[in-house]
């Protein structure tokens, strides 16, 4: 059964929306305020709600196809009536026709119920705001593109993800060297000597986030972290309001592999930064052997911003937690050209330079 949860102001019908701002939903028409708690309510109704039985009898139209049906899904908007399609992975939107923000009850029906959201804190302005600054930062970017590029659409999405607790057992071993210098009237003397440093121990990991969508890239995803989980809360529809939702379409056991990797990664990097004093360190061998995985279902908050010039679209993604943003952008050519150049010419002009010291010093 599919169900469309609209969260309504009892003070004008107005449909309201969860604010990032006030941390509260609110109604965009009359700016009345209400606490989540005072709309829990409405999850219990819905599970009361029975949806209308209208049977049509006439022959327009043609048949579906064996599965072409299969990933759709087909809601009707309670504000304007207006039929909202979405894929399977679709749970919240907003409706096409009157604008309205729609939460998807029955994707998150039974085992799909996500543990944790962390509620938006930065709103759409926001998002706009970090892509014109990091457009700033970048000075190979062509001069035109902010002028010529237009944004495409600013969507603030739930991405789903998985959070794993673990307990890594690890024994690496590196491969280091330690060099000495010294002088005599004679020569000039370099010892090298070289060690096996080794490294074990247990290290506990909490809430190592994978990304449980196949939409949104795992390097995108990874980029905009790390999220503060100390804002997470129980999960509560209300809080979809007015943004993008997905569920997820990579489960938690396709998804351990990737969580093995990360806590792997993390725990060699934090092993290496124990080996200090040495010139060089380089990793021969790792074992890490992980145990009491668990994991919880999470939504996190995303803004993704489309944008086009000369006909390519640039997508990027900001963190809606922390505000942080990144996204590929083009390189000006002859921008690029000229600093290579100036770069080669600068290496050329320090090169000529140590040339004619070592003239003058009689060495060549």
């Amino acid at each position: 059964m599919n169900i469309l949860q609209e969260y309504k102001c009892p003070c004008c019908g107005g449909a309201i929306e969860f604010d990032s701002t006030a941390q509260k939903m609110k109604c965009p028409y009359c700016s009345t305020e209400f606490d989540i708690e005072t709309l829990q309510g409405y999850d219990d109704v819905l599970k009361t709600e029975q949806p209308d039985d209208v049977q049509w009898e006439t022959p327009a139209g043609g048949q579906w196809q064996h599965g072409e049906t299969e990933n759709l899904h087909s809601y009707v908007c309670k504000s304007c009536g207006g039929e909202i399609v979405g894929d399977e992975t679709t749970a919240a939107t907003a409706c096409p026709f009157c604008g309205n923000p729609v939460v998807m009850m029955g994707q998150f029906a039974g085992t799909l119920r996500p543990d944790y959201v962390i509620p938006f804190k930065l709103d759409k302005k926001a998002a706009k705001a970090a892509l014109l600054k990091h457009y700033g930062k970048k000075r190979l970017l062509p001069g035109v593109f902010k002028d010529q590029n237009h944004i495409d659409e600013v969507k603030g999405v739930y991405v789903p993800f998985w959070m794993f607790d673990a307990n890594a057992d690890a024994h690496v071993r590196y491969k280091a060297t330690k060099v000495r210098s010294w002088s005599d009237s004679n020569y000039n003397y370099t010892e090298t000597s070289h060690y096996a440093v080794i490294r074990g121990g247990n290290i506990g990991f909490e809430r190592v986030p994978v990304n449980g969508s196949t939409k949104m890239a795992d390097d995108l995803m990874e980029s905009i972290e790390p999220f503060d989980f100390s804002d997470a809360v129980n999960f509560q529809t209300a809080y979809l309001a007015g943004y993008v939702a997905d569920k997820y379409d990579v489960d938690a056991q396709q998804s351990i592999d990737r969580a093995n990797q990360r806590i792997k990664h993390s725990a060699e990097g934090a092993f290496l930064s124990t080996v200090q004093g040495y010139a060089t360190v380089l990793p021969e061998n790792s074992n890490i052997r992980i145990s009491g995985g668990t994991a919880k279902y999470a939504l996190l908050p995303v803004w993704l911003l489309n944008t086009t010039w000369k006909g390519q679209k640039y997508t990027f993604a900001m963190n809606g937690q922390t505000g942080k943003l990144v996204g590929d952008l083009p390189i000006d050519k002859a921008a690029a050209t000229k600093w290579t150049v100036g770069l080669t010419a600068g290496l050329s002009v320090v090169a000529y330079g140590a040339v004619n010291l070592l003239h003058l010093f009689g060495i060549l």
